[in-house]
């Protein structure tokens, strides 16, 4: 009898002590639920782990446990699962990212291996004296830089080449973040020819026929696409790593320099990039050399600029380059003159075969502890050397206005005394114009502004790496893209308010026949 008894007390006892379970058990479910949910009026879920509550409670003998289990399980049951938040998650995502890039969306042309990736395989004989396939790793970026001396940072720099852009735009616009695979949705067509590297691999020795016979064979390829017919081309936009000016031979002379891609009408309609573009065109833009620095994260360029901030400029100004003793208009010589002749100047002085000159760190630990950089034509207006500098936090000094201000609008202030100084080639000609006189004017405040202008600017001078992205800092590709997305916007206003839009295909058979020829110039 007592066994009996125990045994009919401990049935008793059961749906209590689920009950009791059940009570301590719920609280931890809600608060679970409430934290990897939200209240989206879903379709009410049975929670598995309450029925089976209310399945083992449902013995009769507490039917309000029974009740209040049941109400628990229909609230629970108004929660939208895992899943479905999920899926919901991904889709408002979607339609997110979908409206964040309506207008921005860029389709990249899947072109023949022969218009880049074959061009890539003569690297080893573009020059006589040098590989340039070491040149070309990493992205295009080159070899990780020796941090030996401390000029740089342990992360995000290499020995890139000046004129590698052609590879690291390529590269870095694999990252941007409105690509489309439908070229109907694009607001441009970036056409990944490698125009640079092509004419390099033929500036010595080759006859006019071979150094444009791939750029007559983009063109007649592009021409007869149907994302060509939209606009006549004027969506797309090409770049050179190389100055514009190896793309102008006029004649068809095999001794004339370069070939005459920029000349041919079908790239007339295009947007064409160069790191020095031409003074008298109006379809081509230049944006920046690429430096020694490529920063996979955001928190690179924070460490570099303040590091720049806390930098002591013990000199006032710095002259790195060679003198061009065969160009008699090179204000070089006068540079080298009155940089040597001052106290207040560093010289570094560029002969043929200098080794010094041939190791990145010799500038930029130059350039670190210097206030104002002088940047004078080279063999062109522009130089790498101006972006180098103003990575270092020195203020660019021109003599030009070819050298900055008619070149880089889309990445330097419209405003050229906030980061640069300018003084004329026909003042230093003349002798007219001390420098070291010039710079001590600027009062010091005046200068440190400057200073903090040229540090400020260093994310829009850059080639962030393309093997990464950044998280909310703007590199020189995305403001170069932007801007061509807002020309190619211009262009289409302009084409539906002449009509031109409706004769598209009439101008598309006129363009291949002309791309074909000799290449008259024919405007935009």
């Amino acid at each position: 009898m007592e066994r009996a008894g125990a045994q009919k007390s401990g049935k008793r006892l059961l749906p209590r002590l689920l009950f009791l379970a059940a009570l301590s058990f719920t609280p931890w479910l809600l608060i679970f639920c409430l934290h990897f949910s939200v209240f989206d009026g879903a379709p009410p879920v049975r929670s598995p782990h309450l029925s089976l509550v209310a399945v083992v409670s449902d013995g009769g003998e507490d039917a309000q446990a029974q009740r209040f289990l049941l109400e628990q399980e229909e609230q629970l049951g108004r929660l939208p699962s895992a899943r479905d938040v999920t899926t919901t998650t991904v889709a408002a995502a979607a339609a997110a990212g979908d409206a964040a890039c309506e207008g921005r969306y860029v389709y990249i042309h899947d072109l023949p291996a022969r218009f880049n990736e074959d061009i890539l395989r003569n690297c080893g004989e573009w020059y006589q004296w040098i590989d340039m396939c070491v040149y070309l790793g990493n992205g295009g970026l080159g070899e990780p830089v020796d941090n030996a001396d401390g000029a740089f940072a342990d992360e995000g720099w290499y020995a890139t080449d000046h004129f590698g852009l052609d590879v690291i735009f390529h590269s870095r616009i694999k990252q941007y973040e409105c690509l489309t695979g439908d070229s109907s949705r694009a607001a441009a067509v970036f056409v990944p020819f490698y125009a640079g590297f092509d004419v390099v691999q033929h500036l010595w020795g080759s006859n006019a026929s071979v150094k444009d016979a791939a750029s007559l064979d983009l063109v007649d390829w592009l021409t007869h696409r149907p994302e060509w017919r939209a606009m006549g081309g004027r969506d797309h936009f090409v770049l050179s790593g190389r100055t514009a000016w190896d793309h102008q031979r006029q004649t068809d002379s095999d001794s004339e320099w370069g070939n005459k891609f920029l000349r041919l009408p079908a790239v007339q309609n295009m947007t064409v990039l160069f790191v020095e573009k031409t003074p008298w065109t109006e379809h081509d833009f230049a944006v920046p050399y690429p430096t020694y620095f490529h920063p996979a994260k955001d928190a690179e360029i924070f460490q570099w600029q303040q590091r720049m901030r806390a930098m002591k400029r013990e000199w006032l100004f710095t002259f790195a380059g060679g003198t061009r003793p065969g160009d008699p208009n090179s204000i070089r010589h006068h540079l080298v003159r009155q940089c040597g002749g001052s106290s207040f100047c560093n010289l570094i002085q560029c002969r043929k075969g200098e080794k010094k000159c041939l190791i990145p760190s010799t500038f930029m630990r130059v350039f670190q502890g210097t206030r104002f950089c002088l940047q004078p034509p080279g063999d062109t207006y522009t130089r790498r050397s101006a972006f180098d500098a103003m990575l270092a936090g020195c203020v660019p000094v021109f003599f030009h206005p070819a050298s900055a201000y008619t070149q880089y609008k889309w990445h330097l202030p419209d405003e050229h005394d906030s980061y640069s100084v300018f003084i004329a080639e026909e003042d230093i000609r003349s002798g007219n114009v001390s420098i070291e006189e010039t710079l001590r004017k600027i009062p010091p405040d005046v200068a440190e502004k400057m200073t903090e202008t040229v540090i400020n600017l260093a994310p829009r001078l850059l080639y962030a790496d393309p093997r990464s992205k950044l998280e909310t800092m703007k590199d020189a590709v995305d403001l170069t893209v932007e801007a061509v997305i807002e020309r190619v916007k211009k262009l289409r206003k302009e084409m539906h308010r002449s009509g031109a839009g409706a004769s598209a295909s009439t101008r598309l058979s006129t363009t291949s026949a002309d791309a074909n020829t000799s290449g008259g110039v024919q405007s935009s």
